[in-house]
């Protein structure tokens, strides 16, 4: 039987990223995401919204890039996989589980320095630092930095790009 487990979200960082190391010198990451959902409820005839705050690990260098460079409130996409952790509570002795999501990919949105809100890039190229896997790529220029400030990625005319 076939199966198929990704999850792709935008959010914005609940905390900044804690980065651990494991024994073997492997970089882990956990972030704190909320995701909001807002509607329109015909019963009550008011705007509606619901916030979904979902736990993020990122691994390797995926994971160092997230400490260096994401801050509370800044806005990020993930992509990744859902993951359920299951363990014995030591107070109670009652089996618990948590579903969290496994980080594969992230880009940053949003410029240097902006927290929450807009995801676009200051003068609207909606830049980033794309970090694929363990091996993180840019959008842009020479340094991570610098590709906040690209006003189109890859030097692709905005009157080219097809959307």
């Amino acid at each position: 039987m076939a199966s198929f487990n990704k999850v792709i979200l935008v959010g914005n960082l609940t905390r900044d990223p804690q980065v651990r190391y494991t024994p073997g010198g492997s970089a882990v990451a956990e972030l704190g995401l909320a995701v909001n959902r807002s509607w329109f409820d015909k019963n009550s005839n008011s705007r509606k919204e619901e916030t979904t705050f979902i736990d993020v690990t990122l691994w390797g260098r995926t994971a160092e890039v997230a400490s260096e460079y994401l801050t509370k409130g800044r806005s990020v996409l993930i992509e990744g996989r859902l993951q359920l952790d299951q363990w014995d509570d030591k107070e109670s002795g009652q089996k618990r589980s948590k579903l969290k999501v496994v980080g594969e990919n992230m880009t940053m949105l949003g410029g240097k320095g902006e927290s929450g809100g807009g995801g676009g890039a200051p003068s609207g190229g909606g830049g980033g630092y794309a970090s694929r896997g363990n091996a993180p790529s840019q959008s842009g220029g020479s340094n991570p930095a610098d590709s906040f400030y690209d006003d189109t990625p890859g030097g692709i005319p905005d009157d080219d790009v097809p959307f």
